[in-house]
C-alpha cells in the first residue's frame, strides 16, 4: 500500500515537471511553459485561495497618502455610528477595530509632524471623527458582552461586586476579588472601611450643596455670555 501510493506521488511529480521546461535558447532566467495536463490546471485551481504572501510596507504606512502632503484639507468620510456598528459581525468588527487603529497612529504621525515643523495639521477632524468611532465600537462589544453574560450567567457586571460607602460618605462599585485566606484573617481587607460615621452626615451636606452652587454659577455665567454676544451681534442674534 505505501509503495503504492509512493508510486503515484513519484509519477505526479513527474508528469508535473515535464508540464514547465527551461529553453535552452533563450537566457536562464526565462521559463518556456508548455500546456499543463488537465489534473494540474484542477489543482492550481483548488489552491488559487491560498495566498501566503500578504502586502507589507515599511515606515510609509504611518504617513498619509502622497497625494494630500501639502493640502489645506482633506476629504474624509463621517464617523462610524452605533446603529450601524450593531449590523456588523463580531470577526468584521475586529478587522475594523485595526484599520482604525492603523488610521490613527498615522493621523498622530501627521499631528505629529505637523507640530514639528510648526504649520497647521490639514483637516485636524479626522483623529477625532477616528477616535469617535472606536469608542462607539468599544460600546457595541461591550454590550454584546453584557447580553452575553447575562444570558449565561445572570450578572449585569463582567466582575461581580456591590454598591458601597466609604468613610467620606461616597458611593462607589467594590469589586469582589479572590483572597488566599477568610476576609476576617486578612488585615489588608479589615483595614478598609466601608461606613459612613455619624458626623460625615453635615459634610456631606455642604459638599451637595458646593456642587449645585457650582453648576448655578456655571449657568448664570454661560447666559450672560450669551447675552453680551447678543447686545454685540445683534443682527445675528436676530437670525437665530
Amino acid at each position: 500500500m505505501a509503495a503504492t501510493s509512493a508510486g503515484r506521488v513519484l509519477s505526479l511529480c513527474r508528469q508535473f515537471q515535464k508540464g514547465f521546461c527551461i529553453s535552452s535558447r533563450i537566457q536562464p532566467s526565462v521559463l518556456a511553459f508548455s500546456k499543463p495536463p488537465l489534473y494540474v490546471l484542477s489543482l492550481v485551481q483548488q489552491c488559487r485561495a491560498l495566498h501566503l504572501s500578504p502586502c507589507r510596507r515599511g515606515l510609509e504606512e504611518f504617513f498619509d497618502n502622497p497625494e494630500n502632503w501639502g493640502e489645506p484639507t482633506v476629504k474624509s468620510g463621517a464617523p462610524w455610528t452605533a446603529k450601524q456598528l450593531r449590523t456588523k459581525s463580531s470577526e468584521d468588527l475586529h478587522k475594523l477595530w485595526y484599520v482604525l487603529l492603523k488610521e490613527k497612529n498615522m493621523l498622530q504621525t501627521v499631528e505629529q509632524e505637523a507640530k514639528r515643523q510648526r504649520v497647521q495639521m490639514p483637516s485636524p477632524e479626522r483623529l477625532k471623527k477616528v477616535e469617535r468611532s472606536m469608542k462607539r465600537l468599544d460600546t457595541v462589544l461591550k454590550e454584546r458582552e453584557d447580553a452575553l453574560r447575562l444570558l449565561q450567567t445572570g450578572q449585569e457586571h463582567a466582575r461581580p461586586g456591590a454598591w458601597r460607602k466609604d468613610v467620606f460618605g461616597r458611593t462607589f462599585w467594590y469589586r469582589f476579588k479572590e483572597w488566599a485566606i477568610p476576609w476576617y484573617m486578612n488585615r489588608r481587607y479589615t483595614r478598609k472601611r466601608f461606613y459612613t460615621p455619624p458626623f460625615v452626615n453635615r459634610f456631606i451636606r455642604l459638599r451637595i450643596e458646593k456642587s449645585l452652587r457650582a453648576k448655578n454659577r456655571k449657568k448664570r455665567l454661560d447666559l450672560e455670555k450669551e447675552k453680551k454676544l447678543n447686545e454685540t451681534f445683534p443682527h445675528l442674534s436676530a437670525k437665530m
